[in-house]
């Protein structure tokens, strides 16, 4: 996307709130197309296919979070939610099922660009690597967000797929649960740790133990790719 205009997808049944978010995104250099209720973001997103979408949770005819569900089913495309909610439970749910950020409304326009571009850089610098990480039995493909183990593909969301390669790229090392939520989700995150606790579950189901690695539990302290 480097040197090209990043396109924004806003979704949001409030006109209004459409109206000021596209014309302060506009004057900053985006492109951008607006949606008032789910089914019409999905049908959009297909055709106008997004570097970013900016998804409120409550919607008419298709709510935010099962466009969320929907969108990660097949695309990696970056997302932050908008939500006048504020209860915890809603944050950690939009976070466990893929995307990327939240903000709460009402927010300052300067915020919500501050929040897309950290959300930009972190794509562009994950699209950057050109690596992929072997181990025996295991295969990690930062750039096609594919894993491979024991030669079948094996499908997560992009938060489980970049928990597991973060992990995997420093072998041997152990993160606490609050580097990792930094690290990973990219902010520091405002409530407890479970989101982590959650997706190493989920990985572990997916990854059994391997011939010569596993992910580690180290009591009182985090989390450790082990390499043997």
């Amino acid at each position: 996307m480097e040197g090209e205009i990043a396109k924004i997808l806003i979704v949001d049944d409030d006109e209004n709130i459409c109206e000021v978010i596209k014309m302060y995104l506009e004057n900053y250099g985006y492109n951008t197309a607006v949606c008032y209720d789910g089914k019409q973001a999905e049908e959009v997103f297909l055709e106008y296919k997004p570097d970013l979408v900016l998804l409120d949770i409550m919607l008419p005819r298709i709510d935010g979070i099962d466009v969320l569900k929907w969108i990660r089913k097949d695309y990696n495309t970056p997302i932050i939610m908008l939500t006048a909610k504020g209860e915890t439970f809603d944050k950690v749910l939009g976070l466990e099922l893929g995307a990327d950020d939240y903000i709460v409304k009402p927010f300052e326009p300067k915020e919500l660009l501050a929040r897309i571009k950290a959300v930009l850089r972190r794509y562009n610098l994950d699209n950057e690597k050109d690596e992929i990480l072997n181990f025996e039995d295991l295969s990690i493909d930062i750039n096609s967000y594919i894993v491979l183990y024991r030669e079948k593909e094996i499908k997560m969301p992009p938060k489980e797929f970049e928990l597991l390669y973060y992990l995997a790229s420093n072998k041997n090392r152990v993160f606490t649960r609050e580097q990792l939520l930094c690290e990973v989700w990219g902010y520091d995150y405002p409530g407890d740790s479970r989101t982590v606790d959650v997706h190493i579950k989920r990985l572990r189901e997916k990854l059994p133990e391997g011939t010569n690695w596993k992910i580690e539990t180290v009591w009182g302290v985090g989390y450790k790719f082990e390499v043997k």
